[in-house]
């Protein structure tokens, strides 16, 4: 009984001190990936801004190419939203929140149950070409299982905006139109 005991009251502290320390880790979660695309940024600024061009090089849309997409809004630009229906990917919609040509783009991403979220695109100059950079951001608040989980964030969705921007610049350079 007494081995019991002791077993109990170590995962307690375990759990307790899982918890605290949980508190300590960031409630925010910040990914960033990009590339050089050897093009200029106007060039390269449409497949971003127009929501239906986001599949010729999007890392998810060969997962499912059964998903179900319904764009609304404006064709591209601030309020241009899609939203996604998918057995493999689940449901989830996207929308322009703010859209600079040529330089950025704001975007407003509601996961579903996973929740919401922000991404970013930027694009600069970089020798002879563009860098773009990839950027997602989500808060987790004060729950630490949350905590825990947004030290994976880095590792569940890094990859995937490393193929989403290598099959943007594929797209785009295959344009031939570069600097």
């Amino acid at each position: 009984m007494r081995g019991l005991k002791r077993l109990v009251f170590g995962i307690l502290l375990l759990v307790l001190m899982m918890a605290a320390v949980a508190f300590s880790l960031p409630n925010q979660v910040l990914v960033e990936r990009s590339t050089v695309i050897n093009s200029l940024e106007a060039d390269i600024f449409p497949h971003l801004n127009n929501l239906k061009k986001f599949n010729a090089w999007s890392p998810w849309a060969a997962r499912d190419p059964e998903t179900n997409y319904v764009f609304t809004g404006p064709v591209k630009g601030k309020g241009a939203r899609m939203e996604w229906d998918s057995d493999t990917l689940g449901t989830g919609s996207l929308e322009i929140i703010d859209s600079q040509p040529d330089k950025s783009l704001g975007v407003a991403l509601d996961l579903g149950a996973q929740g919401k979220a922000n991404s970013t695109w930027s694009l600069s100059p970089s020798g002879a070409g563009t860098r773009v950079t990839w950027g997602f951001e989500t808060k987790v608040g004060n729950n630490p299982v949350k905590r825990w989980m947004s030290l994976l964030f880095d590792r569940w969705i890094g990859g995937d905006y490393e193929q989403g921007l290598a099959n943007l610049k594929k797209v785009v350079e295959a344009q031939g139109v570069g600097r």
